[in-house]
């Protein structure tokens, strides 16, 4: 019996069944009619309508990171594929599983400068893990497959498929499933070298001073991976430290937890990072916003990196030791073999070097004094934190100073909670991960940390949360600045303060209502707590206005290109660098 006939259409739509694909973010146009068509005619497949394609990547980004799925997204040639490059950009340097599929014209009409007609695959090389233009029916089912393979193998990232409008009309026989498609040549290593290991275990052995630096690797690599850096990191009796994209793979509350590493991270996990003599990077890449001063940082320590993808190894700091692997296959050898051999670290060596961390710790690097008059930024998410904890609790933010404070004062006890732009520094990614997260989650409480300039750049989203009842809530921590410029301008540019205050804002209460949704405010600490509560026993989607201390910066900050003893814990602070007779920096 002959197989029944295809659209090109079809073949998309099930090839996204085959991948156990539920939820589909997207934005129709002329050149992807024939999906929506399609779309209309089947019920597998959930579509969510954004109000902008950069929005569509970023709700697909929250919704992977979140799951650990990879996240599909639907635009339209020419504008509508130029308009996700922001996003696809963002999951690029964010490590994140996303497949885009964009229409494009014919294939007769590709280079005749047809309507909404650009080079799609040209523009999104550099911001894609891997990209495909299908010129034929007969490619599509393995150009499908392949791409989800792509995007979720090795380290994950955002993969494009660029479709003519005549292969999503044209009608084949040729479909067939994932299990007959194997790449030609993509096979990341997963599983570490052994002689790597019995390196990195002598290496190890010998620490006095250890640390663990722990990336948004482990995440990607799967909840195995996070609790596998529990029992590691506890065996050792080691302290860890964390990226901004790692937060939550560790438990913030272990007392082995330094807290965030780099430019707004804690005093005592900035100078055990220059200080330690054995640093193990597990899933983190030695971004410049961890490392400060190349040549200044942990400049005495053994390096051994623990990476899946080889091109981020020696790219930035040059290591003693590469391990290129998954996460989760490489600390369960390390594991294995610690534990095998009966090693241990030198109690001795081990007391000395907690109690140099208790004393960096005692400085309270996160203190901040509190009044009566005015709403603390850091207060108000410290008390967020406090309110939330015990729930199901999801947190997307925006970028700037908020983003910073979020990352310091909420405290994440597990892997994939947290979502936030890292590599990028994208504005307008919070609202659409936050509801790209609740789709996913529909009973959890879901809550976008946003600035009041940040959340203006895809303010439009609210209307995509209204249409579909998400429940979503944006807590919107408003000085009236683009913070993070101001406080960089005040501390680096004389105070010049050059375009970094927003002086028309709308009145967020009556914008919220404008959508439908709940507007909140509270401008006076007394009134936090209760209108807090409010937002989250609420069932609607919420939007919180929070009128915060215009004048507050984000401490600690290690300057643009300084070391990270170097630090500044206030606007009055110099750096200095006393060293004890150890070598080690007491600051």
């Amino acid at each position: 019996m002959p197989a029944k006939k295809m659209t090109g259409s079809q073949m998309v739509l099930k090839a996204l069944s085959d991948q156990g694909v539920d939820v589909i973010f997207g934005y129709p146009g002329g050149a992807v009619l024939p999906i929506y068509d399609a779309l209309h005619q089947q019920n597998a497949l959930r579509h969510i309508l954004v109000r902008h394609e950069q929005a569509a990547v970023h709700a697909a980004e929250g919704y992977a990171r979140s799951t650990g799925k990879v996240g599909v997204v639907l635009v339209t040639s020419g504008p509508g594929a130029t308009n996700a490059v922001t996003g696809l950009t963002d999951a690029l340097m964010d490590s994140i599983p996303v497949v885009c599929l964009t229409g494009q014209v014919p294939t007769h009409l590709i280079g005749n400068d047809a309507f909404q007609e650009a080079d799609t695959t040209g523009i999104t090389r550099p911001c894609t893990k891997h990209n495909y233009l299908v010129k034929s029916i007969e490619d599509l089912p393995r150009v499908m497959h392949e791409a989800f393979y792509v995007a979720r193998t090795g380290r994950p990232g955002p993969v494009v498929v660029d479709l003519p409008k005549d292969v999503l009309q044209a009608k084949g026989d040729a479909y067939f499933g994932p299990d007959q498609v194997k790449h030609s040549s993509y096979r990341p290593r997963t599983k570490p070298d052994p002689k790597a290991i019995e390196k990195a275990i002598e290496m190890i052995a010998k620490a006095k001073r250890p640390i663990i630096y722990s990336g948004g690797g482990v995440i990607n690599s799967g909840d195995k991976a996070s609790r596998l850096l529990t029992r590691f990191t506890r065996t050792l009796g080691a302290p860890c430290t964390s990226t901004l994209m790692g937060l939550g793979a560790y438990p913030a509350s272990d007392p082995q937890f330094l807290g965030m590493l780099g430019m707004h991270g804690t005093y005592e996990a900035n100078l055990a990072m220059y200080n330690c003599d054995v640093m193990i990077n597990v899933g983190a890449r030695f971004d410049d916003r961890v490392t400060g001063r190349l040549d200044e940082f942990s400049p005495n320590s053994t390096k051994i990196h623990i990476d899946i993808d080889p091109s981020s190894i020696n790219k930035n700091v040059m290591v003693d030791l590469p391990i290129v692997g998954d996460v989760s296959a490489v600390l369960d050898a390390l594991l294995k073999a610690w534990t095998k051999g009966e090693h241990s670290l030198s109690q001795r060596a081990l007391k000395e070097w907690w109690k140099a961390i208790e004393a960096w710790r005692g400085r309270d690097c996160l203190s901040f004094r509190s009044v009566d008059s005015v709403i603390k930024p850091q207060h108000a998410i410290k008390r967020l934190y406090e309110l939330t904890k015990d729930r199901e609790t999801f947190i997307s933010t925006e970028v700037g100073q908020h983003q910073m404070w979020a990352a310091q004062y909420y405290k994440f006890e597990k892997p994939r909670h947290w979502m936030t732009s890292g590599g990028l520094g994208t504005m307008g990614y919070g609202l659409p991960a936050a509801y790209g997260a609740q789709v996913a989650h529909p009973d959890a409480l879901v809550i976008d940390i946003a600035g009041e300039a940040s959340i203006m750049m895809n303010i439009q989203e609210l209307s995509t949360v209204m249409q579909y009842g998400l429940p979503v809530k944006v807590f919107i921590i408003n000085n009236q600045w683009m913070g993070m410029v101001r406080q960089w301008q005040e501390l680096l540019h004389g105070g010049r303060y050059s375009q970094s205050y927003t002086a028309s804002l709308p009145d967020f209460v009556k914008l919220a209502e404008a959508f439908g949704a709940l507007g909140l405010r509270a401008s006076k600490p007394a009134e936090l707590d209760d209108l807090i509560m409010e937002m989250i026993d609420s069932p609607r989607p919420v939007v919180f206005d929070c009128q915060v201390d215009q004048t507050e910066n984000c401490f600690p900050m290690i300057p643009s290109g300084a070391a990270h003893y170097e630090m500044l814990l206030g606007p009055d602070d110099k750096a200095v660098k006393p060293v004890s007779e150890e070598g080690m920096v007491l600051v």
